[in-house]
């Protein structure tokens, strides 16, 4: 059911706790075990939260370990995830790559040759932000290292296919697009050369010509602007320009094939009319507070901050008293999607449900900050968590899920969908479990107290030792 797989990653906590086990060994705070069936050890936590092994959360499906927060491992059949202190370092490990990044300032990543092709080549970058960057490709002509401010060059970073530097600010060399913009010094003094060729002080004035028929020319830069541009290789033939053209905040218009908008007293007053590609009208009154628009499979109304409402292509979006109150829905092939927010954060819900087959159960994730957090997958699995201060802020961060997010969980409620339930306080030092039935079937405070109840009878247990029980027939009750 695709609805499943696709919310599957809206989990809020690890995998371990929808698993089926059989029965658990409380030894809390030193260890809490839970086994399977044939009692193999499928999860385990020491210490509280803090030592642990159990099944990845969603989307890692893999085995996770370490001592929280200060190291976390995840392994996968065919990667590795470490983390220390995230987000201060991690690691990843993957068939052909790796990567690797302290605090997103001192990187790494790098690929392998590629198997079976008889190749050796391979990719080594690293960088020092803001100051060095590296990248060994294992051909000479594709390699560079740089210094800033110093002498450097690199390659496709930063929006350019290639940015050099000598002595930065004093001079710039950047390529895209087929133009060369060279500063001296940076951003002052621009001349451009190649598919676009010009010169400007900025921000005085500056004028191009290029590529094609298209030209630009600016004065006191944002106040004054006249621009041609061509409407490109790819357009049909004998596509006119477009022209762009302003004064602030006086006026500005923007006008070409089937389409032309005009502004007065920028931004504040304005409208937009298009034809082509598609058809769409539009009215500005002290933009953005108040605007319509309407158009083919497009709606806007807008009387900020009070109301705004926007539909485009069937996904909409509306905000009551902004930021107060907000709803957005689309879809995503057979997948229809509710997000509702109050306040941004405050509350925060997202309903998942099947296009095609409405009467089956919709899947949700909600958010009470900083209280709770509840997720649904739709198929008859719930989790709980409380409080949930991080879920809100990183809902897609599978990291922060199982570094952060157990060390601050007092109590976790998981419901199998086999109907099997399983509560627990303060890091599992109270514990108890219901079978699909709703009877209770396993209760444990740490070591002091514990009871199990299967098929074969009923066990107790006190201060880890067993005193015994009521079994349901001659047979002694199963460890």
């Amino acid at each position: 059911m695709k609805i499943v797989r696709l919310t599957a990653v809206a989990g809020l906590l690890a995998a371990a706790a929808l698993r089926a086990h059989a029965y658990e060994l409380n030894a809390w705070p030193a260890f809490v075990l839970q086994k399977d069936v044939s009692g193999a050890t499928v999860a385990w936590e020491g210490a509280g939260p803090l030592l642990f092994s159990e099944p990845a959360p969603a989307p890692d499906a893999g085995v996770a370990r370490g001592f929280r927060p200060f190291y976390v491992r995840v392994t996968r059949e065919d990667s590795v995830k470490t983390d220390i202190l995230y987000p201060l370092f991690f690691y990843r490990k993957y068939p052909d790559s790796y990567k690797w990044s302290v605090f997103q300032l001192i990187n790494g990543e790098g690929t392998d040759a590629t198997p079976g092709t008889g190749s050796s080549l391979a990719e080594r970058r690293f960088d020092l932000w803001p100051f060095y960057f590296s990248l060994d490709a294992g051909d000479p002509d594709d390699s560079y290292k740089a210094v800033i401010p110093l002498y450097g060059t690199v390659r496709y970073r930063l929006g350019f296919r290639e940015l050099s530097w000598v002595l930065f600010p004093l001079y710039v060399d950047a390529y895209k697009k087929g133009t060369h913009t060279y500063f001296t010094p940076f951003p002052f003094i621009r001349t451009y050369r190649g598919e676009e060729n010009g010169f400007a002080v900025w921000p005085v004035f500056g004028s191009t010509k290029g590529p094609g028929v298209s030209s630009h020319f600016y004065a006191a830069w944002p106040f004054f602007w006249n621009n041609v541009v061509d409407a490109g290789p790819d357009a049909p033939e004998g596509t006119a320009p477009s022209t762009q053209f302003g004064i602030l905040p006086l006026y500005t218009r923007e006008a070409g094939p089937g389409v032309v908008s005009e502004n007065y007293l920028w931004p504040f007053f304005g409208y937009t009319e298009r034809s082509a590609p598609y058809r769409y009208s539009e009215r500005r009154y002290f933009w953005p507070f108040l605007v319509q628009g309407r158009g083919d499979e497009r709606v806007v109304d807008r009387w900020a901050p009070f109301y705004a409402y926007s539909n485009l292509k069937g996904s909409d979006s509306t905000w009551v008293v902004w930021p107060l109150w907000h709803q957005k829905n689309w879809s995503d092939d057979d997948l229809g999607q509710t997000k509702t927010q109050f306040f941004y954060f405050v509350y925060w819900s997202l309903e998942q449900k099947s296009l095609s087959r409405p009467g089956i159960a919709h899947a949700y994730k909600r958010h009470y900050w900083p209280l709770v957090s509840v997720w649904d997958n739709g198929a008859g699995s719930r989790q709980l968590q409380f409080p949930s201060p991080l879920e809100v802020f990183f809902p897609d961060n599978p990291d922060i899920r199982e570094t952060w997010s157990p060390l601050l969980s007092l109590y976790r409620y998981d419901h199998q969908p086999t109907g099997e339930t399983r509560s627990s306080v303060l890091w599992n030092a109270l514990t108890w479990r219901r079978g699909a039935d709703g009877n209770l079937s396993e209760f444990h405070l740490g070591p002091i107290v514990g009871m199990r109840r299967s098929t074969s009878g009923e066990a107790w247990s006190i201060l880890g030792f067993d005193i015994g029980g009521k079994p349901a027939d001659n047979k002694s009750p199963n460890r």
